[in-house]
């Protein structure tokens, strides 16, 4: 009889593989052995062919429902002369090749035993088995057992290792397995760290905490959040003031999918994405007259919303019976908190009491935000229930690389054969907090995987925290370095999304914020032609002034008055009103004067400007209280029964919005059609200029620009009929370059 000798590759570890094999090969009357190694899951199968050949049908058709397979090499050996099948212990030797699945939510069964006052993981918040509960947050290196988790200080009791060593159970080899015997346990504490309670007593006492009007820290899979009542405005605006959050949204968890139908208006493709095992953030359209607290989402129609993916998450919500607010616990614009003693220090200010655990995180990671654009999941941001899945090339690149992105939305990579893996969202790297955690992301996916590249690949931007990291790491690592272009960086990322291959192009509008360009601009509203080795600039936005510099990205007015310096020079007479009051007579002249004198005012071809400029001269909004703010209320104006649009020009080149502005701040229309001839009129470009440009490749839009649904909606509307890619793995913003910077090292 033959014998079989299979390695598996991809996500294999940690899903329930090795019982699956288990339990198909003694079904099938099959001997050998099943292990884990680094490389994934190694098992050699020996019997009648016919059946051998059967039995790698059935590994692939059957296979666990998180499991991912990248790969299977066969050799067909001699006969051994194995006795049964075993599953053996796992091998520690060869090259890192299997790949860390990411964290997940609870399963059905689990759930069920946590509401089931007869079982003995009633009420019990870590309860997981092989089919959910958390994997990349614990993990420390490979392959994943729990001697290489941060589970290993749990000594399993009596019961739970008989469940993890029988392989007809589903908890077999199910690497966080505990009970409330055995394994990690609850501690409510003040302020100070005084402990209050613990266990689920500690629970209780939380829930009544909540009810009470506090904020609570409560730490969960991948860091602690912020937590409070949904429903009670003088909570969520002390939480808002104490985390200096602005206006930016607060996410809201909701009990189950019935009680986020109260609060907001669902479409079965959103309740789907809901739903899901990786159970994201997805932003929905609030319900109109929802109790909601206004300070949930100042200004906004929509809301940032999530079911539980955890047992402490389900617990918490059906003991509190509302929604409530669960944001990332950190000061803005600093990595999420992970650490009991963290949060002591770090959360001192921000929350009346602390939920803690005593089970590590290895990882920090954020929660993942999506929303549903066209008909496609479109990521805001990929982290937990995403990352670190890799994503699969069509092609193999020729050398190791990492590559560190851009310095918003930070988000690294490491890239070798036909494989991208990519990090849980870092953030923006403006304090020092980010940067350190920005390292902490570069070096755990190095040692996951005993990765050293042979490329460091970074960002254009000479002003990038990234890449100062990079220049310094390649110098001193004597790496060579390579610098991409921020918008082919995005057009590149897109097509690797997309899967195009190696030979592949691409006509894509690469719409943003901003980009240093390769002429020393700033970049923002680019219409590329694209493949993996280069591109061509075949049109932009005509660019405007950024008064005060790097001020005008925070202050939408400043935006809005050049523009009006565009348009009719000194003449304040003819700006419009809410530009002129949200500046002042003195200001004003102040303004003019720089303008005239060219001072501090750089050109940028920004698309994601325009919506600011728009913002201000419809008096929406003068000062941003954070990124992306004027699309996020311009989108929520938006009515899509209105069909026209302003007028551009466009002389080959350049686009020219000039008479757009100027029939905007003419038109005397109600705000929602002003918004929606604006938002049109951008879409009508994209048409124009595609039409124009269009030379058989296939089309795309990319840039963060394109997070923005009605825009995308309408384009895709306007193109019907033709093949335009979106992002469906990586986000369109900065999360995504990391990829394209990636595939451009590894092939050049």
């Amino acid at each position: 009889m033959p014998r079989y000798r299979l390695r598996v590759f991809g996500s294999v570890q940690g899903v329930g593989f090795r019982p699956f094999v288990y339990r198909l090969a003694t079904e099938m009357g099959l001997k050998g052995f099943v292990l884990n190694d680094p490389s994934g899951v190694l098992m050699e199968v020996e019997g009648p062919k016919e059946v051998l050949d059967r039995f790698l049908v059935r590994l692939r058709e059957e296979k666990p429902p998180l499991a991912h397979l990248f790969g299977m090499e066969l050799e067909v050996l001699p006969e051994k002369g194995y006795s049964s099948f075993e599953i053996r212990k796992s091998g520690e030797e060869g090259k890192k090749e299997v790949f860390v699945l990411p964290d997940v939510a609870t399963c059905e069964e689990c759930l069920a035993e946590v509401f089931d006052p007869s079982n003995r993981r009633y009420r019990y918040p870590f309860t997981n088995c092989t089919n959910c509960g958390p994997r990349f947050s614990i993990i420390l290196r490979l392959p994943y057992d729990r001697r290489n988790t941060t589970m290993a200080a749990f000594e399993m009791c009596e019961r739970c290792r008989a469940e993890y060593e029988n392989p007809a159970d589903r908890r077999f080899h199910a690497q966080p397995n505990a009970c409330p015997e055995c394994g990690p346990w609850l501690e409510l504490w003040d302020a100070a760290g005084q402990k209050l309670a613990e266990r689920d007593g500690a629970l209780r006492r939380a829930v009544e905490l909540l009810k009470e009007g506090k904020v609570l820290a409560v730490k969960g899979l991948g860091g602690f959040h912020l937590v409070c009542d949904a429903t009670n405005e003088e909570a969520v605006r002390l939480l808002r003031e104490r985390k200096r959050r602005g206006e930016k949204p607060f996410a809201v968890m909701f009990r189950d999918l019935d009680q986020l139908r109260e609060y907001a208006e669902t479409d079965p493709f959103e309740e789907a994405l809901l739903l899901s095992p990786e159970s994201p953030i997805v932003l929905v359209r609030r319900r109109e007259g929802s109790p909601l607290a206004p300070s949930v989402a100042p200004r906004l129609k929509k809301v940032g919303a999530f079911l539980p993916y955890t047992p402490l998450h389900h617990l918490l919500l059906r003991d509190f019976g509302g929604p409530l607010v669960m944001t990332s616990a950190n000061l803005s614009d600093e990595p999420i908190v992970k650490d009991n003693g963290e949060a002591l220090e770090r959360l001192a200010g921000l929350a009346d009491y602390l939920l803690v655990h005593n089970r590590p995180i290895a990882n920090r990671v954020d929660d993942s935000v999506v929303r549903a654009i066209g008909g496609r999941r479109i990521f805001i941001r990929r982290s937990r229930g995403f990352a670190p899945m890799p994503i699969t090339l069509p092609f193999r690149l020729r050398r190791r690389v990492l590559a560190v992105g851009g310095h918003k939305k930070s988000v690294v990579a490491i890239a070798w054969e036909d494989k991208v893996v990519l990090s849980q969202h870092v953030g923006d790297l403006d304090t020092v907090k980010a940067r350190e955690f920005f390292e902490e992301a570069v070096n755990t996916l190095k040692r996951l995987y005993e990765f050293e590249e042979e490329v460091v690949v970074c960002d254009l931007h000479p002003r990038y925290a990234s890449t100062a990291w990079a220049e310094r790491y390649s110098r001193e690592a004597g790496k060579p370095l390579i610098k991409v272009q921020h918008h082919f960086a995005h057009a590149l990322s897109l097509m690797a999304d997309a899967g195009l291959g190696e030979d592949g192009a691409l006509l894509a509008a690469t719409w943003d914020g901003t980009g240093y360009g390769t002429d020393g601009t700033v970049w923002g509203g680019e219409f590329l032609r694209a493949t993996y080795s280069g591109f061509e600039r075949l049109a932009r936005l005509r660019p405007l002034r950024l008064l005060g510099g790097d001020r005008a990205v925070k202050e939408p007015r400043r935006v809005a008055f050049a523009v009006c310096f565009d348009l009719f020079g000194e003449d304040l007479s003819k700006y419009p009103e809410e530009v002129l009051k949200s500046f002042g007579p003195r200001e004003a002249e102040l303004a003019l004067s720089v303008l005239k004198r060219g001072i501090n005012s750089p050109l940028a071809s920004s698309a994601g400007r325009l919506f600011d400029a728009a913002a201000a001269l419809l008096g929406i909004l003068s000062v941003s209280s954070y990124e992306g703010q004027s699309g996020s209320i311009l989108e929520d104006l938006y009515d899509p029964s209105v069909r026209d649009f302003y007028p551009f020009g466009f002389d080959g080149f350049e686009v020219d919005w000039r008479p757009l502005f100027e029939a905007l701040i003419g038109d005397r229309s109600p705000l929602e059609v002003r918004v929606s001839r604006f938002v049109n009129a951008l879409a009508q470009v994209v048409k124009t200029v595609f039409d124009r440009k269009w030379e058989g490749e296939r089309l795309g839009l990319t840039g963060g620009v394109f997070q923005n649904k009605p825009l995308t909606e309408r384009v895709l509307e306007l193109l019907k009929g033709r093949e335009v890619l979106l992002h469906q793995k990586v986000p369109p913003g900065d999360g995504g370059l990391a990829l394209g910077q990636a595939v451009f090292a590894g092939l050049t």
